[in-house]
């Protein structure tokens, strides 16, 4: 009877707000749901999580009004055949190549790819070397690279799709490396969550500032606070806080790339054959020194160019100390 009389309440409403309750209501459900499935651990709900509706559909109206939009099917033309999830918001659209479990495009608003990779075998630093983090290499396997001839395959997982924050795990195919990407409105962070014992990684930024690689590209970070050209190389640890940017002469804007846990490890940076950059946080030649789990490194941009103001903004975003 208490049943009837509530429903008796709602048919007296106009239609609209009748539907506009019920709208809500199922948006109130579908939230619910999926905070309940990112802590599901039986793999056959995560496919099926509403009676007759897929995951990725699920996905989709999660992510339909939100500041963080997923697409788990997305295609690259520069990476034909390589399946990515497409992560966009307001100020950066990434594409996270699925196989090799790593970034192949980072793209501004304005259209340019700060990361450009292509997966062509011999290509080298015009192509299949690119990506971020790039993280585990020669370390019991080759993981958390957009995947190229050499990299080894991992599994990807959609965590959690929110709207101000979308995470997806990866895990090595050998079992003994595993990493988390949180994507949200203002950048993208990599986290290393497990790792052997007995290897070390670094996180790796290779690409192309502003779209394409020039000499007058350039660089600063945390300590060196005057442009730098491409053609000027870095040596050592960056003190912290712990970050570099990277620019274009034509644009102002940057990407910053930020490592929250500061160490004294050697950081390298040099360009590779006038065609990419290559910098690491925990690098030295080609010698790896970041070991321990977790740590994090977030990726993004800004629309600035003035150091002072980039540190300013790292800062408030709670990147930096």
């Amino acid at each position: 009877m208490h049943v009837a009389q509530q429903h008796s309440a709602v048919k007296r409403l106009p239609a609209f707000v009748a539907a506009l309750l019920l709208a809500g209501a199922c948006a109130v459900y579908a939230e619910i749901k999926w905070h309940c499935l990112s802590n599901e651990t039986d793999s056959d709900r995560r496919t099926d999580l509403f009676a007759g509706e897929p995951a990725t559909t699920v996905i989709q109206q999660a992510t339909a009004s939100s500041a963080v939009h997923v697409t788990p099917n997305a295609t690259l033309a520069s990476a034909p055949g390589l399946e990515c999830y497409k992560i966009e918001t307001a100020v950066a659209t990434y594409y996270l190549e699925k196989s090799g479990a790593g970034l192949a495009a980072l793209i501004d608003r304005d259209g340019h790819d700060w990361i450009g990779f292509r997966p062509e075998p011999g290509s080298g630093p015009a192509g299949e070397f690119r990506g971020f983090p790039n993280a585990v290499h020669g370390q019991a396997g080759n993981y958390f690279h957009p995947k190229n001839h050499v990299t080894e395959p991992s599994t990807m997982e959609v965590e959690y799709v929110g709207p101000d924050r979308v995470t997806i795990s990866a895990t090595s195919g050998n079992g003994v490396w595993a990493s988390r990407y949180d994507f949200f409105p203002t950048h993208g962070t990599f986290t290393m969550t497990k790792m052997p014992s007995t290897n070390q990684y670094w996180v790796l930024y290779e690409g192309t500032p502003g779209g394409q690689y020039d000499d007058t590209d350039w660089w600063m970070t945390s300590a060196v606070k005057e442009r730098q050209p491409m053609t000027t190389n870095h040596e050592g640890d960056i003190p912290a806080p712990e970050w570099i940017v990277f620019g274009d002469e034509k644009l102002q804007r940057v990407l910053f790339v930020v490592h929250h846990e500061d160490d004294e490890h050697p950081d390298r940076f040099y360009q590779m054959k006038q065609q990419m950059t290559v910098f690491g946080f925990g690098r030295s030649g080609g010698d790896k020194f970041l070991d321990f789990v977790p740590q994090r490194v977030s990726i993004g941009f800004l629309e600035t160019t003035d150091h002072a103001a980039i540190s300013a903004a790292l800062e408030r975003k709670g990147l930096t100390p």
